[in-house]
């Protein structure tokens, strides 16, 4: 199999652009109709997700070690979708229509055979990760909204009781999908560490073109169920070894998966000195201060300093999160969530500071309003 060769033809089809993914789906519902029924009605974000999957593995088609990971998740998280082995065939037909499209006289014998080549490994390695964890866990678990507050305006805090006991760590996130949005699925955070209740908390913002999002502040309620897919990522969850002591810079709702590490903490130990900064652009916005008032009360190992970017009558702390955090950096571990702005900013600070990369733990949110898993 030529990898370069493979890179090389799609590097050249990615430059028509959103003219892609537009007649793979075209071409894979022209020749299996009943596909069709997988997918959302609009398709938009769908087109999106495909040509970044498409773009990874081929970017990284020389390098198995990074790759075969990324496509064990893909093929675990495609069952939601209610997507199993036979579908594959279809997606691979589709595929290689939208190549030989694009790529015109381009389109050899030798290429068709590398990429039918590397699509059958994509194939088996996504199909048999699905088969595996199918054994172990259902493609998603239910959950009643058992909880509902909107706290400020387009933001909810959401708790929501699953049906059977849900594997995670503390720092994770998952895909969640309700009944107003069918089919539509995001990543949010958990904003707390497992429980034996079941329990999971959501915090959700409102975003500019957000359709989960809006359904799950405005639209859903105590009583409705919610779709949770199977816990994914690490970059958030707690080293062990060694216990440094923590910083936590939180933007917005990014908020969730710090407040996590510090349930996790509270419930387990070891017992470390955590200081959390929860950044926002208004008082109104600190929309969990209630309860991080009371965390701060009863452990004397947290120290909670909310901060402000615009908001002239607010009496604490202003200015950015990261730049009063790094007045306590005593050498601890940084962990920082937020819009990916917000983190983009955070760890260029953190590192023109000095503090070392190895010591920096960062996630993000992306646009759309979902987790950038």
């Amino acid at each position: 199999m030529d990898t370069q060769a493979l890179k090389g033809s799609w590097h050249l089809v990615a430059q028509s652009g959103d003219q892609v993914p537009l007649f793979f789906y075209s071409a894979l519902f022209l020749m299996y109709p009943e596909a069709r029924g997988l997918f959302p009605v609009s398709m938009a974000a769908q087109r999106d997700r495909l040509v970044g999957a498409l773009g990874h593995i081929v970017s990284n088609v020389d390098r198995v070690d990074e790759l075969v990971p990324f496509l064990q998740q893909l093929g675990r998280d495609h069952r939601k979708f209610s997507v199993v082995a036979q579908h594959y065939p279809a997606v691979g037909q589709a595929l290689l229509a939208t190549l030989e499209h694009f790529l015109g006289d381009r389109w050899t014998p030798a290429l068709a055979r590398d990429w039918t080549q590397a699509y059958s490994l994509v194939a088996k390695v996504m199909t048999e990760a699905a088969e595996e964890s199918s054994a172990t866990s259902p493609p998603w678990w239910e959950g009643e909204i058992i909880m509902h507050e909107v706290r400020a305006p387009g933001i909810a805090v959401i708790r929501a009781r699953l049906n059977y006991p849900y594997p995670f760590r503390a720092g994770q996130s998952a895909s969640i999908s309700c009944a107003l949005r069918p089919k539509l699925w995001r990543y949010y955070s958990f904003a707390n560490a497992p429980r034996r209740d079941n329990t999971i908390d959501l915090h959700v913002r409102v975003v500019d073109g957000g359709v989960v999002s809006t359904a799950l502040v405005h639209g859903t309620q105590r009583g409705d169920i919610l779709k949770v897919a199977a816990p994914v990522g690490d970059r958030l969850t707690l080293d062990a070894n060694p216990p440094r002591d923590l910083i936590l810079i939180a933007g917005g709702t990014g908020l969730a998966p710090l407040k996590s590490l510090v349930e996790q903490m509270a419930y387990e130990g070891p017992r470390r000195d955590v200081r959390l900064f929860v950044g926002a652009r208004t008082s109104r916005e600190l929309y969990d201060i209630e309860a991080l008032s009371k965390l701060n009360v009863e452990h004397p190992w947290l120290s909670v300093v909310p901060v402000v970017s615009r908001d002239a009558f607010y009496s604490g702390e202003h200015g950015m999160a990261v730049d009063v955090a790094l007045r306590a950096y005593r050498g601890q571990d940084v962990y920082v969530c937020g819009s990916e702005e917000m983190v983009q900013q955070s760890v260029s600070r953190l590192l023109d500071a000095g503090v070392p990369p190895g010591q920096i733990r960062f996630d993000e949110f992306t646009s759309a309003g979902g987790r950038a898993q």
